[in-house]
């Protein structure tokens, strides 16, 4: 018998079959991903946080969730890739357990603007509120464009115990004592003053 003619799963069979090619195509990847992915969740270098790494304070939070709303992870990365290019540039490649209480985290690798994994400390407060209100200001040849509004926008306390307890449920370590006193931590506090409490706090643990 002709191995065309033996049952089973020939080339032929399969080449010939769009049905059977996508179906174990799919398998195949579904496997490979897994045997990529799963030990991830199970590797210290991934799950725990490296020295120096808290979570984040409720002004951080807060403009955290400012920067996810405007959409700033559309132009700027925060993963600093093991290059020389990039770390001559940057600093220390981002490693994993910087990320551990984000949720999503913010790694990336698209740029129109700098990547900001290491921006924390780099500029003063005064400089990053210039910025925001009007690029052009401090960086003549930006295309970023101007968020007056934030600085005129305050926020809004009684929804940053809601925002920490939901983010305790998926691991970050918040306490009681944290949780009651987030809303009096950002009470009288406008939106640019809590993007620059977050944009100020990161990639310090690296530095």
């Amino acid at each position: 018998m002709s191995q065309h003619n033996q049952p089973g799963f020939s080339h032929e069979k399969i080449e010939t079959n769009n049905f059977l090619m996508i179906v174990l195509i799919v398998v195949v990847v579904l496997f490979g991903g897994l045997v990529e992915i799963v030990p991830l969740f199970f590797q210290k270098s991934t799950t725990q946080p490296i020295e120096g790494v808290k979570p984040y304070t409720a002004l951080q939070l807060a403009g955290r969730d400012v920067y996810l709303r405007e959409g700033c992870y559309n132009c700027h990365s925060q993963m600093i890739r093991p290059f020389l290019a990039e770390t001559l540039r940057y600093g220390h490649y981002s490693v994993a357990g910087e990320s551990v209480y984000d949720h999503p985290f913010q790694w990336g690798s698209k740029r129109t603007g700098p990547d900001l994994a290491r921006v924390g400390g780099r500029y003063s407060d005064e400089w990053h509120r210039v910025h925001l209100n009007n690029p052009r200001d401090v960086v003549p040849e930006s295309n970023m464009p101007a968020y007056p509004w934030l600085e005129k926008s305050s926020l809004e306390p009684a929804q940053m115990a809601p925002r920490m307890m939901a983010l305790r449920t998926v691991g970050v370590p918040y306490s009681d004592d944290d949780i009651a006193q987030a809303g009096d931590e950002v009470k009288g506090k406008t939106e640019m003053e809590a993007l620059i409490a977050y944009l100020q706090g990161l990639g310090l643990a690296l530095k």
